[in-house]
């Protein structure tokens, strides 16, 4: 597909990083699969993929924990 960020770049399958951010907790997920642009580097993880990640940093974010970091699991 093409990168609707920088409009030049084709995406192809490969693996991830995820930072997400909210209020006082940091998480960051390694390892996710996502259709990544090879111009720019923007990910776009499938629906399934980004209801899991935001799952999981949800429930970080209840725990009150201020920095994690996870490993995606398939």
């Amino acid at each position: 597909m093409k990168c609707t960020i920088c409009k030049t770049g084709h995406t192809h399958p490969g693996i991830t990083t995820v930072t997400l951010q909210r209020d006082n907790t940091v998480v960051v997920i390694r390892d996710v699969p996502a259709e990544i642009c090879e111009d720019c580097g923007e990910y776009y993880p499938s629906d399934t993929i980004a209801r899991r990640v935001y799952a999981d940093a949800e429930e970080t974010a209840h725990r009150h924990v201020e920095v994690e970091v996870q490993r995606f699991a398939a």
